[in-house]
């Protein structure tokens, strides 16, 4: 099993909780709590992730991040969007300085 069979494999999970029941399944809660919620949470899970890290304390790094990742997948989720939408533009960046990337963007 690939890193991008995971992530895809979670993402259809999330997709297919959108249409459930808020009392029986978190994600649905979560979407159906909208943005604000989802963003509270990722914020959330940021700095649980930043405290880990800082704490030098590895296991608790690698456990933060996969709650952060998770909930990012929400946020895609509730735009529409797919880990593809972001491994594309990750994959368009590959080998372009990160200062000339910043430079090149233009506000959407």
């Amino acid at each position: 099993m690939t890193d991008l069979t995971i992530l895809r494999r979670l993402a259809q999970t999330i997709e297919e909780r959108k249409q459930a029941d808020a009392n029986s399944s978190y994600v649905a809660k979560l979407l159906h709590g909208g943005q604000d919620k989802i963003l509270k949470k990722i914020a959330e899970e940021s700095a649980e992730t930043l405290m880990a890290s800082k704490d030098g304390n590895t296991n608790q790094v690698i456990y933060e991040t996969a709650d952060l990742w998770f909930h990012c997948l929400i946020l895609l989720a509730y735009h529409g969007l797919t880990p593809d939408d972001v491994l594309n533009e990750l994959e368009r960046r590959e080998g372009v300085s990160g200062i000339e990337e910043k430079a090149s963007r233009t506000k959407d």
